[in-house]
């Protein structure tokens, strides 16, 4: 058995971490993972000694990528190709026509807000995404919520494998930093979100919450790392807002582990997820969550007292999470709520359950 994960490699977010966490616990001689771009995914990947090939397409247009892809299935005798998002995926209905592969798809995201806020372009990547993720042999759901979309658009149940995330929380994280590095007080209260700048993330309705929260305790602080399309959209926003002693863009961080380290909470505002990593990640730090109720968010707090889950959109649910975290943490009860957090989530989410579900479906379609 040889297979090939494909995926853009632009993905700088949950899905890099999801896709290179798997590989790293894999046959390095199995599996190879195959980008289409060059860029912090491909030295990532490299530099955890995990055998890589960058096709290097000249533009997500650049359909000539794919006699690349074709030539290499071939020559290696891939007999699997596992895609990852919705440009994999396309190739990956290409690919299966032209050779004599498997195709298996992960489903990290709602394909219905792929694109979300790109126009018309938008709207007709979203179509075809829709129709070309009903084509593969198999799927890999990272949520029942998510197992029970892909049923609602019609594929077949059999053809599912329900997965939840995992992370290695044993693994050592760096800690080399501090607040007052950041220009952070002990007494501020640091609110995290690590997330693609991007609309399906909702950081303008972080922002306006946390503007909100803001004229009831001065002293919140909000870190938001990541990188993406609407970047200066957001930093027009918080000028706007007056925010800039409070909000603070990080842009894309490789010590993100440090920072949970240092926050109070995490905050998740995401209009839809699968299962989100930064939660896992956040809980290895015993740092506690106020996120949306998205994806498999559910599995992981199942009852209140394991963190905050609010409804949809609702600023003012964020607003009173934020109010009732920082009483949690004046009566030294904030951190319980975090410790209590990894217990649960460590015991049921780890990196070796998660590789053993993948690996057992690679098996049984052979």
């Amino acid at each position: 058995m040889k297979v090939l994960h494909l995926n853009a490699g632009n993905e700088t977010g949950g899905g890099m971490v999801h896709i290179l966490s798997l590989l790293k616990e894999l046959n390095r001689e199995e599996f190879v993972l195959g980008l289409l771009e060059k860029g912090i995914f491909e030295e990532n990947a490299k530099a955890a000694g995990i055998q890589t090939i960058t096709f290097e397409q000249s533009s997500r247009y650049d359909l000539s990528v794919l006699f690349k892809i074709i030539s290499y299935i071939k020559k290696e005798n891939i007999s699997i190709l596992h895609t990852h998002g919705a440009r994999a995926n396309l190739y990956g209905y290409f690919l299966k026509k032209f050779t004599s592969v498997t195709w298996m798809t992960t489903v990290h995201s709602d394909p219905r807000n792929d694109f979300l806020g790109r126009g018309i372009k938008g709207d007709l990547f979203t179509r075809l995404n829709l129709v070309v993720l009903k084509k593969p042999d198999h799927y890999f759901a990272i949520s029942k919520r998510f197992t029970e979309m892909m049923v609602e658009f019609g594929v077949n149940l059999t053809k599912i494998t329900t997965i939840y995330n995992g992370i290695d929380f044993n693994a050592s994280v760096s800690t080399e930093l501090s607040r007052e590095e950041l220009k952070l007080s002990p007494n501020d209260f640091v609110i995290l979100m690590v997330a693609r700048l991007d609309p399906v993330k909702r950081h303008f309705l972080a922002l306006d919450a946390v503007e909100e929260a803001i004229k009831l305790h001065t002293e919140i602080r909000l870190l938001l790392v990541g990188d993406g399309p609407i970047k200066n959209d957001i930093q027009s926003l918080i000028v706007k807002k007056g925010l800039e002693h409070h909000v603070m863009l990080l842009g894309h961080r490789e010590d993100v582990d440090a920072l949970y380290q240092i926050a109070d909470v995490t905050l998740l505002t995401s209009q839809t997820e699968s299962f989100p990593l930064v939660l896992l990640e956040s809980a290895r730090a015993n740092t506690p969550v106020i996120t949306t109720d998205v994806g498999g968010v559910r599995d992981m707090i199942p009852e209140p007292s394991y963190g905050f889950i609010v409804n949809g959109d609702e600023k003012a649910e964020i607003v009173s999470s934020i109010t009732e975290a920082i009483d949690m943490k004046k009566a030294d009860a904030l951190s319980k709520m975090g410790s209590k957090f990894r217990e649960y989530v460590s015991h049921h989410y780890s990196i070796q359950s998660f590789v053993d579900s993948i690996y057992q479906a690679y098996k049984q379609s052979r």
